[in-house]
Formats: structure tokens, sequence, C-alpha cells
């Protein structure tokens, strides 16, 4: 096989077997051969809980305090005062009856983040087929099952992120973009951190958090050492 000559100064560069400490990482991680785009910068954090166990999957939102460098595009089902608050607070696709008559028709809602008032709930049932396989689905525990529709699409439009172990335990999600200053990056990942410890299931016995690697969209992994994130240690 071949090897390309990014690949090869990308193999040069990292040592697989090191972990290495966040912020040293992050400016690995921004020091490799760029590609044509702004890439985001991913983290993937293995948790020690059995995803078979329902009492211990790990869900929630985190809104870091430098966001992903995204703009979100946010649908917010809501009726009467609700709808004009949601609509004021800078959603993008609001209402209710006629959304969900909508999105049925068409099969699709062209949105990042769905928030929901409890009152809807109910008849959003009908729209799992479409909502569901596209993460889409609101949920209390990611503070998208909300009264206070103007908070959560101020945070949604601020850098919220959703994060869900996979069946392997692990739990994928956005930290910024590779432009980002690095400490800005650490930051975000010490906060997101903090929220997960936040959230460890009462249930998980031994360590909890048992890997952490980081990546550019179009880059490897690269090991973080445990010790180094996190701010409530």
């Amino acid at each position: 096989m071949t090897i390309t000559k990014r690949k090869k100064l990308i193999v040069e560069k990292i040592d697989t077997i090191k972990a290495y400490e966040l912020i040293e990482a992050l400016e690995l991680v921004q020091s490799l051969p760029k590609v044509k785009f702004n890439e985001s910068v991913d983290i993937s954090i293995n948790l020690g809980v059995d995803p078979k166990k329902s009492d211990q999957n790990v869900r929630g939102s985190s809104s870091l305090p430098h966001g992903i460098g995204k703009t979100l595009r946010v649908a917010v089902f809501a009726d009467g005062e609700d709808a004009a608050e949601a609509k004021k607070a800078g959603a993008e696709i609001v209402g209710f009856e006629d959304l969900i008559a909508d999105i049925k028709k068409n099969k699709d809602l062209d949105a990042d983040v769905v928030i929901a008032t409890p009152d809807c709930m109910a008849k959003l049932g009908a729209l799992g087929r479409i909502l569901g396989p596209k993460n889409l689905m609101p949920n209390p525990k990611e503070g998208t099952v909300t009264k206070n529709v103007v908070d959560a699409v101020n945070n949604a439009k601020k850098g919220q992120v959703r994060y869900k172990t996979d069946k392997a335990g692990i739990i994928h999600t956005t930290v910024g973009k590779i432009d980002f200053e690095a400490q800005k990056l650490a930051e975000n990942i010490n906060f997101l951190i903090d929220d997960l410890i936040k959230a460890k299931p009462s249930t998980a016995k031994g360590k909890y958090m048992t890997n952490i690697s980081i990546s550019s969209t179009m880059g490897p992994g690269i090991k973080v050492d445990l010790a180094t994130v996190g701010n409530e240690k």
C-alpha cells in the first residue's frame, strides 16, 4: 500500500504509545498537515460503565465556554407564548402541530438541535422514526425538553454539545475547531469532562474514565494523559 506524504508526516510526528498532556496533545493535533477545510477537533472518552444496563447509560449536554465554532440551526416545538419567545431567542424553526404535519409530509427536519416544551412531547412520538435516527428527538437529560425555551435556545446557539454513550460505552463529541487557540480547546474539554464526572451513574463501579483521545476530523487519535484533564480533580 502506498503511503501518502501527509500520512507519512503524521506518522513521524505522533508517538502512538505515549499519553500526552492535554495542551501538548492539542498543539500536536494543530501541528499536523492541514487539509482544505477548517477541521473540527473531536474527543472520544471511554467510560467504565456497562452500556447494556440502562441505569449506566451516560447522556446529557454541555454548554462549552468557547462554543464549537459553528452556529447551530435550532427547531423548537412550542405553542402560544413559548413559541413567540423561542422565535425571539433566535430559533430558526418554530411550530407545533403544523410543524409535526410538515415533518411527516417531508420525512425530514433541517435542524441541528430540536427543543420541545413538555406539553408537546406526547404528540412528538409520531416523529420518532424521523427524528430518532438523526439523534434529534428532544430529551430531558440533554436539556432539550424544557419549560424554559429561551435558555435552551441560547445554550444551543452558544455551542452546546450533546453526548451519549455508544454500545461500547464511549462518548464521542466535538469540542471546537482546529483554528481555536489550544488553551480555549483545553478549557472546552475540561468543562466537558467536569460535566461527565457529575453525570457518573451511581451504579458504575471501578475507574470511571479509562481512556481519552482527541483528533481532528481527518487526523488520527492522540491519547491524552487522564491526569491532565478536568478541573475538579
